[in-house]
């Protein structure tokens, strides 16, 4: 088969599609993609310097947490992954901006690995143990594919009808990060 043939048969097929069906699909896609941005950041070679400098950071956010109440915790942890969510919602830049943060996300993990003498990998891959790891990669792939349905349908002039889906998307993600904040809190303080 040639290469024009193998194109037009994946055209066809997809366009042959349920619109739900490409969405799960653009989903598990994006979730993908995610993981591999994130691993990227776990992967970067750091030097003893750059992982004082990171976990220094760190230390004050950790200790902040550790005080508050399981309430304020899951607060503060629920508003900055769900400002972060809508702003991977955004058409275009969404996407690039979110796998920035998930890159800059896994050196982190790198850092905090490194500093306790662990492998950054198997670090990362723990954290798929918890409910809330899956919560928040799902709510963040979500919002990449709206954001790639979004951008298309503005391409072809047809953004409207999509402002719907959109909405719907904004509110799945909301609920599910809401409930990854207290399961990661509650985590947080059943450790601590």
């Amino acid at each position: 088969m040639s290469r024009k043939g193998a194109k037009t048969l994946m055209s066809n097929f997809w366009k042959g599609l349920p619109t739900k069906v490409k969405r799960i699909i653009a989903i598990l896609m994006f979730f993908l993609l995610s993981i591999a941005a994130t691993v990227a950041g776990v992967s970067t070679p750091l030097t003893r310097e750059e992982v004082s400098s990171i976990n220094e950071e760190m230390k004050e956010l950790r200790e902040y947490v550790l005080k508050v109440d399981i309430f304020r915790g899951s607060t503060l942890i629920f508003g900055n992954n769900f400002f972060l969510c809508l702003s991977f919602f955004a058409p275009f830049a969404g996407p690039v901006f979110g796998f920035y943060v998930l890159y800059s996300t896994g050196v982190v993990i790198a850092a905090q690995s490194i500093d306790s003498g662990i492998n950054p990998h198997w670090t990362f891959l723990s954290l798929f143990i918890f409910p809330f790891t899956w919560l928040e990669f799902l709510s963040y792939s979500i919002a990449f594919a709206e954001s790639a349905w979004l951008s298309w349908r503005i391409v072809k002039r047809n953004w409207k009808r999509e402002l719907v889906n959109a909405c719907i998307m904004v509110s799945i993600c909301a609920v599910m990060l809401l409930m990854a904040a207290f399961i990661e809190m509650a985590i947080i303080k059943a450790f601590t």
